[in-house]
């Protein structure tokens, strides 16, 4: 009975043993080598980015929909194209200016046929407006290309991705389009950051990329298979530091700007440099994503650098800090602005105290009357669309062109990159350079009292 017990005890003790080793063995190879804990990882985050990306069996447009809106992204997801289409239809009549809606009709429209893929990156979590302002030029494309018979007899169907405008997102949604032969052409991303960060993966997966709204100038050159309808900030800091010297007569100009932005770092720097340029000088630049930062000292300091300019080259993430200067500033010194500016919130906010700040964009409604592209996109969407409208219209026009010539990878990259490459977009001519930067200039707009807007104010072009 003793030897019973003895044995039992020893295969216990074993049995512990070994389990404790087991476990020393398991931290120690999960400490040194987490395989298992990265593939765990990876695994949910390629859920995640499947959820980011639809070609109509998802909204990703955040608050909510129309109920028919969501009967037709089910009947997508299921298949059942006709049902689709009439309640994507139905869903337009309710809200005519919503672009996702009329890229899945068109997606519906096709159904299972033969097309030419494309998607459009933005970031829909993290600054809705803007992507639908993206959207929309898209989707007013593709509606035009498929109504009228398509690419070479070929309709163009449209995904949608939201990166956030953050740099890894992006990247991970640049490797999944990339990883997918289909897709020939991605439109965006938005921010430069963002840009900057996926453009490495459509680099070495040699997919193209044409943002409409990435300004920096660490841009041109970065990838011969990512460029841009949108001018760099060279061009924008240039006109601005000319209109300051020259319009304004002055000279002495402070900036606000954004040190962990790329985009602000970079309009702020061209801008520096182009004022001396002109003669003139930046006294000061005040970084707004500091955490101490003042708009009542900051301007009691730009004074007393006997400033007459106050350089807003802010990004969207501190614009509301740029806004408590314009608030400050009583309208007291002169006020210029990067794109970034041109928002609604800076009418809204900046009303009275706003008015006479003047802001360089690529393009405006009411800068060229020639152009049918006002006129066209008025009749679809029910109002004025914006300068991202018109670049990422622009943007798609350029897609389109090149899957005409060739509708491959490399034969889309191949005819962007032809000195011969022109196409006719919302905001002129479309050429690239072979730095992938558009050859063009921008729009100095200013903001005046005015009902357009729907807030009291307005940005027209300087006159």
């Amino acid at each position: 009975m003793s030897s019973k017990k003895e044995t039992t005890i020893l295969v216990l003790s074993l049995l512990v043993t070994l389990g404790l080793v087991g476990t020393g063995l398991w931290l120690f190879q999960n400490r040194i080598f987490p395989q298992n804990q990265s593939s765990n990882n990876l695994t949910i985050d390629n859920q995640s980015i499947a959820d980011r990306i639809s070609f109509g069996e998802k909204t990703l447009t955040p608050g909510e929909i129309t109920p028919v809106k969501k009967e037709g992204i089910q009947a997508l997801a299921n298949e059942n194209y006709p049902e689709a289409i009439a309640s994507l239809e139905a869903s337009l009549k309710l809200q005519r200016n919503d672009p996702e809606a009329l890229i899945y009709l068109n997606n519906a429209r096709i159904g299972s046929s033969q097309s030419y893929t494309i998607v459009a990156s933005v970031p829909l979590g993290t600054d809705p407006n803007a992507s639908l302002e993206i959207l929309r030029g898209t989707a007013q494309v593709q509606n035009a290309v498929n109504t009228s018979g398509g690419i070479n007899g070929v309709p163009l169907k449209v995904g949608i991705a939201n990166d956030d405008d953050n740099p890894e997102i992006a990247q991970q949604i640049a490797a999944t389009l990339v990883n997918n032969p289909q897709i020939l052409g991605v439109v965006g991303p938005n921010s430069s950051d963002t840009t900057l960060g996926a453009g490495k993966i459509y680099n070495s997966g040699k997919l193209v990329a044409i943002s409409p709204t990435s300004t920096s100038v660490k841009i041109s050159n970065f990838s011969p298979y990512v460029f841009r309808t949108v001018p760099s900030d060279f061009i924008a800091a240039r006109s601005l530091a000319n209109y300051m010297v020259k319009t304004l007569q002055q000279k002495n100009a402070v900036v606000f700007f954004n040190s962990q932005s790329n985009y602000s770092q970079s309009l702020k720097s061209e801008f520096v440099s182009s004022v001396l340029l002109e003669g003139g000088q930046v006294s000061r630049e005040f970084d707004l994503s500091q955490a101490n930062f003042s708009a009542a000292q900051s301007l009691e300091q730009a004074k007393q650098q006997g400033a007459e300019v106050l350089m807003l080259a802010t990004n969207t993430d501190t614009l509301d800090k740029a806004l408590q200067v314009v608030q400050l500033n009583q309208k007291q010194l002169s006020l210029l602005g990067g794109d970034d500016v041109y928002t609604v919130k800076t009418l809204e906010i900046g009303r009275d105290q706003a008015v006479g700040m003047v802001v360089a964009v690529p393009w405006h409604i009411a800068g060229d009357t020639t152009s049918k592209f006002p006129q066209e996109s008025r009749q679809l969407w029910g109002g004025d669309v914006s300068w991202r409208t018109a670049l990422a219209y622009d943007a798609t026009v350029a897609l389109i062109v090149a899957l005409e010539r060739n509708p491959t990878r490399s034969g889309v990259q191949q005819a962007l990159a032809s000195s011969d490459f022109a196409a006719l977009g919302a905001s002129g001519a479309i050429r690239f350079l072979p730095s992938g930067d558009r050859n063009a200039a921008v729009q100095l707009v200013q903001i005046v009292t005015g009902n357009r807007s729907r807030t009291g104010y307005d940005f027209e072009p300087v006159k």
